[in-house]
């Protein structure tokens, strides 16, 4: 099995029982909702937007370049798509989903949208009327939701740019406020604070840079601010993603610090945006990124006890490990893993897929090989 063909099945094994049973209509009655059940109401759409911002880019990629098993496979997961849209959004559907009150439904209405940003034609241009509606409608429903001043500026934000995609009007100034109040909380060497203090995490990964860099380079010819930071930001999530590169180790463990640690190679989000949109720093090798990450998937996928006897994930890092789940974290959650797959949206002949392997930066040095010194860079 190729490397690619092994990175597409992790995944559709990760967000497939969540896909398949909304596409049927069911996904309420089959998603286990009794890890931390007063996050129950808020589950299904969790678990819907995280599959799906993870999947985006693997639908969008252009099918005259892949193979004939995969080709089928991507028509099959995009019809799917599009129905769970439309499960998702229909008020007469039994799983039409929470998005208009609670608080939580906002973060995940934004990864939603993030999805359709990376998928504007496969998910964005191949609804018909009647979904594109409903869909405006459910992202217009969270506008009632406050953002607290943190990376959930950024949940607001997305929101207006997934309409935007769908052609709608959307607030611009939902967008600045999000931009500008992390151009002030930058602390250096591609990291931002989350807030206006620091927090040891990978929010960084999360959410902040991967939504900053997609929110400029989509909004970049619509406002001469946005055009103007476009650059800079760019630059540092560049940095940002080298420095997550190196963070991991020869057989493929990263250090488990900060919240939100169960959402497990989702931490390695802006690398692998990095690496699909053809934004690493130029020191690092896409074949090395591709090696690394397939280290991490295989060191986490390896252990037993990742999902339960119906496919869905548990939370942990490595297999079942309820203990390191916050109480807003329920089994939705978790699909923010999903994340790490995004360099399946380029085509297999791209030098991502194609060079051969390269250790990555922590294989290389323990195993006595030669890295380039790293430094701290005033952005």
């Amino acid at each position: 099995m190729s490397v690619r063909a092994e990175w597409l099945q992790a995944l559709l094994k990760i967000v497939s029982p969540v896909l398949s049973a909304l596409s049927e209509g069911n996904l309420k009655q089959t998603l286990p909702l009794d890890f931390h059940p007063d996050r129950a109401d808020f589950a299904p759409l969790e678990a819907f937007g995280r599959s799906m911002t993870g999947l985006a880019p693997w639908l969008e990629a252009d099918e005259s370049a892949l193979d004939a098993e995969e080709r089928a496979l991507q028509i099959q997961w995009r019809r799917i798509a599009l129905r769970c849209l439309d499960r998702a959004t229909d008020p007469a559907s039994p799983d039409y989903m929470r998005f208009a009150s609670g608080g939580q439904p906002l973060v995940d209405a934004a990864f939603l949208a993030h999805a359709l940003i990376r998928a504007p034609r496969a998910l964005g241009g191949a609804m018909e009327e009647r979904l594109r509606a409903q869909v405006c409608a459910a992202l217009r429903a969270t506008r009632n939701i406050p953002a607290c001043n943190t990376n959930w500026l950024f949940f607001s934000a997305m929101v207006e740019a997934g309409l935007y995609i769908l052609g709608e009007e959307y607030d611009l100034m939902r967008v600045l406020g999000a931009l500008r109040s992390f151009e002030g909380w930058y602390v250096g060497d591609g990291t931002y604070g989350d807030g206006p203090l620091f927090h040891w995490d990978y929010y960084n990964s999360f959410v902040i840079q991967p939504m900053y860099v997609d929110l400029v380079n989509l909004l970049k010819g619509e406002n001469a601010e946005i055009e103007a930071m476009r650059e800079r930001v760019t630059r540092r999530a560049a940095r940002y993603a080298t420095v997550l590169e190196r963070m991991i180790g020869p057989e493929g463990a990263y250090p488990v610090v900060g919240r939100s640690i169960c959402y497990r190679f989702g931490a390695f989000h802006m690398l692998a945006q990095a690496a699909l949109e053809h934004g690493l720093e130029a020191q690092l090798s896409p074949a090395s990124v591709r090696c690394g990450l397939t280290a991490v998937i295989r060191r986490v996928m390896g252990a037993e006890d990742m999902f339960d006897e119906k496919g869905f994930l548990r939370p942990g890092v490595y297999g079942f490990q309820p203990e390191l789940a916050e109480g807003y974290i329920n089994i939705g959650s978790l699909y923010l893993c999903s994340a790490v797959f995004l360099p399946l949206g380029l085509p297999p002949q791209d030098a991502f897929w194609a060079l051969p392997d390269e250790a990555w930066t922590g294989r290389k040095v323990w195993s006595g090989g030669h890295i380039p010194i790293d430094h701290a860079e005033d952005m």
